[in-house]
């Protein structure tokens, strides 16, 4: 009977082991995807940008959040789905027309400065500079060691008033 047991207990302590790699393994690749999304959602004209808040599980990603009209979902939704590894997407992004709000109008060179002075102040994006600004389209280039610190500097230019979409030539170790 011992026989038995003594495969049986090996085979249980293989899968626990298994079991126990896989979702580790699985949570960093949707942390990964998630980024991905956040930086293609953000870097893409017309495709809700920060309005638009993904969570993913075993690669099938839940987007909500409000926007402004059916073609920002709809571009949302394509964004997502082309990211690698996106194997589903639920769509859960509501059409709500906002009042009209004056966009902020400032200089370029004012806004590169703020940029600029915003990317310097977090260490860790030091690697990153601010490539060109034309009417509100900040250009972002440079280098870093992975994705959330690209998505830390797209973040911080949208966080500069007068910026209007921002565009990454970042490169990144991290693919």
């Amino acid at each position: 009977m011992t026989s038995i047991r003594r495969p049986a207990l090996t085979l249980a302590a293989l899968l626990v082991v298994w079991g126990t790699g896989i979702a580790p393994a699985q949570a960093s690749d949707d942390t990964w995807i998630t980024t991905k999304i956040r930086i293609a959602l953000m870097t893409t004209d017309g495709a809700g940008r920060n309005a638009v808040k993904v969570d993913t599980e075993h690669g099938k990603v839940t987007m909500h959040g409000t926007v402004d009209s059916q073609a920002v979902k709809d571009k949302a939704e394509a964004t997502v789905r082309a990211v690698g590894g996106v194997t589903d997407v639920h769509n859960l992004l509501q059409v709500v027309k906002h009042s009209s709000q004056e966009s902020v109008k400032a200089v370029d060179k004012d806004v590169k400065d703020a940029v600029e002075k915003a990317l310097k102040a977090d260490v860790s994006l030091e690697g990153i500079k601010v490539k060109s600004v034309e009417n509100g389209l900040v250009f972002l280039d440079g280098n870093t060691t992975n994705l959330a610190s690209e998505l830390r500097a797209i973040e911080t230019a949208y966080g500069i008033a007068g910026v209007r979409q921002v565009d990454s030539g970042i490169e990144t170790k991290e693919k």
